[in-house]
């Protein structure tokens, strides 16, 4: 089976580690969130598709929002540290707002709907 994107499925090897690397070192529960993203962007980028491009993407968004939101209500507690910063719902759900408008964007692109 022929590889659809190497960008991606790079992209997808750097979150997960970065995701494991977070679990590890105890950060929070929310270190599974870039773990997830990371392991289905691999998965797109073995098998690609445009409607399971644009499914990532709105489960992105959905995920996205949520964890704004709660990365808000949870601010009084954070410190201005890496690890609060990284490991926190808000910064991860700011990302995952973007990465699921690009990746919505993208699967109405000229180049997947060839």
């Amino acid at each position: 089976m022929k590889v659809r994107s190497p960008t991606t499925m790079i992209l997808g090897l750097v979150l997960s580690g970065f995701g494991i690397f977070l679990i590890v070192i105890g950060a929070s529960i929310w270190a599974l969130v870039p773990l997830l993203i990371g392991v289905s962007l691999f998965y797109l980028g073995w098998r690609g598709g445009r409607v399971a491009l644009l499914v990532f993407g709105h489960i992105c968004i959905a995920l996205g929002c949520f964890m704004i939101t709660w990365g808000i209500y949870l601010l009084p507690y954070s410190e201005p540290i890496l690890s609060h910063i990284f490991a926190r719902p808000l910064f991860w759900g700011l990302i995952s707002l973007f990465g699921g408008i690009c990746a919505n964007y993208h699967g109405f692109c000229k180049c997947i709907k060839k």
